[in-house]
C-alpha cells in the first residue's frame, strides 16, 4: 500500500506530461461568465471573446483552433470564451444571437465584431494585427526600414508637424487597422529617396513580392479622406499577381481569378516561389486591365478544392505550375497544356480564355443512358436539358448519397413523382449535389435541398421550405405551379 501510495504522484505527473499541449491551450482560454466577465475583462488591453453554446457543432469545430490560437497569442491577446448557456445574461449583453460570435474587447469594451479567419493562423494572424497602436509612429531610418521589412505590405503616411491631414490619416487607421498595416511619420527627410518632397501615403509591397514586373512602392498624393484612402489601399494592394492564402481568397475571388498553383513556400523558399511568380507575371502584365485578375498559391493549401472543384490530382503538373480561371459567377476553366518556362502555353491559354474559346470545367457524373423512373436523374452535364427546360415545371432535390435524410425522404419523393407522371409539364427530379457542380442560383449548404425551377423563370428559383409528406409537395406545386396539375391514380390531395 505505501509503495502504491508513493508511486502514485510520479504515475499521475507521468501522465499528465503526455498532454502538456492540450493542457496548456486550455488553460490558456480564459473562462468569463456573470459573476467576474466585466472586470476580468477590464485587465486585457486586447481581448477575443468567444460567445458559444456547447452543443453547438460549430462551436465543438472552431474549439481547438481557438485554443491552438490562444497559445501562440499568450502574452500579447488574451483570448476567452463564455458559455451562453450558463451565462445568458453576458450574453444578453452583447446581443448574442447565433454560436459561435467572436468579438473583440479594448479594456473590457465592446470595441469590434471579429470577422476575420476561424483558423488557428488566421486567428493569430489576424489578432496580431489588433495589437499595439492603430498606427506607428516611425521616427528614425531604423524604424521604417523595420516597419516595410514585412511579411505583409506596409501603408506610412508622410505628414509635416502641423499636418491638418494626419488625424484623417489615424482615423482610417483606426478603422482598417484588422486588414492592412498603419505607419507615419513626421519626417519628411525619412521617405526622400522614394522620391517624396511633399506630404502624401506611401504603400510598400512586402518584400518577398518585389518583382521586375511591378513597382513595389505606390504613392497616394490625392486628397486625403478615409474613403479615398481606402480605395486607393484596395485598387493597389494586392499588385499584378498576390500571394493567394486560404485566409484572402475570399477578399481576392470578389473578381475573376486566374490562379497558378505550385511548391510555393515563401517562409522557407522565397526564391524558388518567385521563379514561378515571375514567369507568370511576364505573361499577365500583358493582360492588365481586361477585367482578369492574376494570383499565385501554394498547391498543398488548395488540394482537396482542386480535386473537388477542378478535377485536378496531387500530380497533375508535376513540378511545373498547373493554372485555373475562376469567375466571380462561377464559372471555372483549367490550363491542359503544360506550363512551359517560356510562358507561351499560358499565353495560349489566355488569348482562348478572352476570344471565348474555352470550353468551361464542369464537375459531373456521366449522363445516364437510360433516364426512364419517375424520379428524373440531373447531372451536371444534363442540368440545361432537363431542370431549365423553359416548357417544364422542374422540382428538384440536391442530395448526398450519405445523406440518412435524404434516405428517408426518398420513398415519399418517389410517390410524388409517381402521383405526378401523367402530367407531361411536370418534372420531379434529383441531383447528387457531392459529385456534381450545383448551378449559380441554388445556396445549397445541407441535404436534402428542393428548389422548383418554373416555367419560363428559370432564372427565379424558389426553395422550397415546407413539410416533407406527399400532401406538403402537392400544396406546394399547386400554389407554384405554371399550369392546373394531373394527377395519377386516385390521389385526391388537390
Amino acid at each position: 500500500m505505501a509503495v502504491a501510495a508513493r508511486l502514485l504522484p510520479a504515475v499521475t505527473f507521468s501522465l499528465l506530461s503526455c498532454f502538456p499541449t492540450a493542457v496548456s491551450s486550455r488553460r490558456d482560454v480564459l473562462e468569463l461568465g456573470d459573476a467576474d466577465f466585466d472586470y476580468l475583462a477590464t485587465e486585457h488591453e486586447t481581448m477575443l471573446v468567444k460567445f458559444y453554446a456547447p452543443w453547438c457543432g460549430h462551436c465543438k469545430k472552431l474549439a481547438p483552433e481557438f485554443e491552438k490560437a490562444a497559445t501562440r497569442l499568450k502574452g500579447t491577446v488574451q483570448l476567452a470564451k463564455v458559455d451562453c448557456t450558463a451565462h445568458s445574461e453576458t450574453c444578453g449583453r452583447f446581443g448574442v444571437s447565433g454560436y459561435p460570435l467572436l468579438k473583440i474587447f479594448r479594456n473590457g469594451r465592446d470595441s469590434a465584431p471579429y470577422d476575420g479567419p476561424r483558423t488557428a493562423d488566421g486567428i493569430y494572424h489576424y489578432m496580431k494585427k489588433q495589437t499595439g497602436p492603430d498606427s506607428v509612429h516611425l521616427k528614425t531610418e531604423e524604424d521604417l526600414q523595420t516597419f516595410i521589412n514585412h511579411y505583409d505590405a506596409s501603408i506610412v503616411g508622410v505628414f509635416s508637424g502641423d499636418s491638418s491631414h494626419l488625424s484623417e490619416f489615424l482615423r482610417a487607421a483606426a478603422l482598417l487597422r484588422e486588414q492592412f498595416r498603419f505607419s507615419h511619420t513626421l519626417d519628411l527627410k525619412l521617405v526622400e529617396k522614394y522620391g517624396v518632397k511633399s506630404e502624401c501615403v506611401l504603400l510598400f509591397r512586402p518584400p518577398r513580392l518585389s518583382s521586375p514586373f511591378e513597382d513595389s512602392v505606390i504613392v497616394f498624393s490625392d486628397f486625403l479622406t478615409i474613403g479615398s484612402l481606402r480605395r486607393f489601399i484596395r485598387d493597389h494592394i494586392h499588385g499584378l499577381c498576390p500571394h493567394m492564402t486560404v485566409e484572402t481568397r475570399d477578399r481576392l475571388r470578389v473578381r475573376d481569378l486566374l490562379t497558378a498553383y505550385y511548391d510555393l513556400d515563401y517562409h522557407h523558399n522565397p526564391r524558388g516561389s518567385n521563379y514561378w511568380r515571375n514567369r507568370v507575371m511576364k505573361v499577365v502584365s500583358k493582360y492588365a486591365g481586361r477585367g482578369l485578375m492574376f494570383s499565385v498559391a501554394n498547391k498543398k493549401d488548395f488540394l482537396s478544392e482542386l480535386e473537388d472543384d477542378f478535377g485536378l490530382g496531387t500530380s497533375d503538373g508535376g513540378e511545373l505550375p498547373f493554372v485555373t480561371i475562376r469567375t466571380k459567377l462561377g464559372h471555372k476553366y483549367t490550363m491542359r497544356e503544360e506550363f512551359t518556362r517560356d510562358g507561351q502555353s499560358l499565353e495560349r491559354f489566355l488569348d482562348d480564355y478572352f476570344t471565348g474559346r474555352l470550353k468551361r470545367y464542369v464537375k459531373s457524373e456521366p449522363v445516364p443512358e437510360r433516364n426512364t423512373a419517375a424520379v428524373k436523374v440531373v447531372v451536371a452535364e444534363s442540368f440545361d436539358d432537363i431542370v431549365n427546360n423553359p416548357d417544364k415545371d422542374v422540382l428538384i432535390q440536391f442530395y448526398s448519397p450519405s445523406c440518412p435524410h435524404c434516405k428517408k425522404l426518398e420513398p415519399v419523393y418517389g410517390e410524388l413523382a409517381d402521383t405526378l407522371s401523367s402530367d407531361a409539364n411536370v418534372v420531379i427530379a434529383k441531383m447528387n449535389a457531392a459529385d456534381n457542380d450545383i448551378p449559380l442560383g441554388y445556396d445549397v449548404h445541407g441535404y436534402p435541398t428542393i428548389y422548383f425551377a418554373p416555367a419560363g423563370r428559370k432564372d427565379e428559383p424558389v426553395r422550397y421550405e415546407g413539410g416533407r409528406e406527399l400532401k406538403d409537395f402537392l400544396k406546394f406545386l399547386k400554389r407554384e405551379a405554371s399550369h392546373r396539375l394531373s394527377v395519377s391514380g386516385s390521389k385526391d390531395e388537390l
